[in-house]
């Protein structure tokens, strides 16, 4: 798959997914939605269903519903609309706000369960390696397949999970492994672990087994939250100084995303880089930055402890201002993804 397709599909799918979870939850409370539509710019396709008009535009770079009684820049009928956004309650409008990102949390567990019952999951029981990267700190080392790792440092390991918790704590610290071959007990020394986005590896991969769709499932959600926690961590670390923070834009998404088709496991790591992108959009739609989805709950937030809402001229400025600093951001980002991308291109 090329990676203008795959990128198609990964944006896509992670646009279609926020936008709705916004439209079910406005047509359960009662809202009425004008359109559903997947891109901005000039329509390509539109499909009229009822009073929802479903359309495709040009460019693939987001999505909206538009509902009566959102914008007050409506005509005034449609701000009167007794259906309109407007009228409804707080916690309705909340509820409909909301359920944008959360559907890309959503998202991310059910890719995750997929991944887990197709793919598989390391068999915790057992530290049989499957297989070993070529190049990386294992191989170099001399760990082969099929060896069982029982002790990294004097330390015995007795599942997956102790040997990942073990590498990931040694700071990249130099490592003595002990391996079963064949019965004898074998010792490699100075295994040392890179880092692979903040996470120290040594380039080994696990004994897999498929899970059920329950397992999967409840996994998926684990795995959902720690990365959350983990995002959080790494953004609460970035603001106190500790670490600097890295900010992709969409060229380095694309770069990303490049790598993962280019692999023999190409759909594993286009799922897995889904589910990131998924979970980070998720996360990042509910700061309370203007223009976001985390801003419009807090000024819903202002209206219930105040007791009627912030004028709408008022708010809608904010988030225009929001939304134009946001596109700054975009532009900066983008202008470092591409200065990154052509001094590792060596131009």
């Amino acid at each position: 798959m090329g990676t203008f397709l795959a990128s198609i599909v990964v944006f896509g799918l992670l646009i279609f997914f926020h936008e709705l979870g916004h439209f079910v939850v406005a047509k359960r409370v009662g809202i009425k939605v004008h359109e559903f539509s997947m891109g901005f710019g000039p329509k390509i396709v539109s499909v009229p269903r009822g009073e929802t008009a479903y359309n495709l535009r040009l460019l693939p770079l987001g999505g909206f519903v538009r509902m009566a009684g959102m914008d007050p820049s409506e005509e005034e009928e449609e701000v009167d609309e007794e259906r309109g956004f407007n009228r409804k309650s707080v916690l309705q409008r909340t509820g409909v706000i909301i359920a944008g990102p959360l559907m890309n949390f959503v998202l991310a567990v059910v890719l995750i369960a997929a991944i887990f019952m197709f793919y598989g999951l390391p068999d915790a029981p057992t530290t049989r390696v499957r297989d070993v990267l070529e190049g990386k700190p294992a191989a170099v080392a001399g760990i082969h397949p099929g060896d069982v790792i029982t002790g990294i440092g004097g330390t015995r390991i007795e599942s997956w999970e102790m040997l990942s918790q073990a590498v990931a704590s040694s700071s990249g610290k130099p490592l003595d492994i002990t391996v079963n071959r064949g019965g004898h007990q074998v010792t490699i020394k100075n295994v040392i672990p890179y880092s692979d986005e903040g996470h120290y590896r040594i380039g080994i991969q696990p004994t897999l087994k498929k899970a059920n769709p329950i397992t999967a499932l409840a996994l998926g959600t684990k795995h959902t939250a720690y990365t959350t926690a983990q995002i959080l961590n790494l953004l609460g670390q970035g603001l106190i100084g500790k670490t600097p923070i890295q900010l992709g834009g969409p060229v380095q998404i694309v770069a990303t995303i490049g790598e993962a088709v280019k692999s023999t496991s190409w759909l594993l790591n286009l799922v897995s880089v889904a589910t990131l992108l998924s979970i980070s959009l998720g996360l990042f739609n509910l700061f309370p930055i203007p223009a976001l989805d985390g801003s419009r709950i807090l000024f819903l937030l202002i209206e219930k402890l105040r007791g009627r809402p912030v004028e709408p001229q008022k708010e809608n400025f904010i988030h225009m201002i929001g939304f134009g600093l946001l596109l700054l951001l975009i532009v900066v980002i983008t202008y470092n993804d591409i200065l990154r991308i052509v001094i590792k291109a060596g131009i």
